[in-house]
């Protein structure tokens, strides 16, 4: 089972934000709980279940076990974790 980050990328409210993702939603809850995000955060949405994390935070989440991915290089990684997220999604 694995915890997935990929790339600061997303720019909002003056920062860039990475998504977190995992094989599981208790992976997903326990590392976004390492990191100090707040359930509050978790984006249970079509496009994926996922927390956004400020890209400060992001080393501290790859220090802690996920693994970093990357939107330019790991494409066929990065669509199969997306479409796990999805998967995950809770209407």
């Amino acid at each position: 089972m694995t915890v997935y980050i990929d790339d600061a990328v997303h720019p909002w409210r003056g920062e860039r934000w990475a998504h977190l993702m995992a094989d599981t939603l208790p992976e997903l809850h326990a590392m976004a709980a390492q990191l100090g995000i707040p359930r509050r955060a978790f984006q249970n949405r079509r496009s994926g279940a996922h927390y956004d994390v400020p890209a400060p935070l992001r080393l501290q989440a790859i220090a802690l076990g996920a693994q970093a991915i990357s939107r330019h290089t790991d494409r066929a990684l990065v669509k199969a974790v997306i479409a796990n997220a999805r998967g995950q999604y809770l209407p």
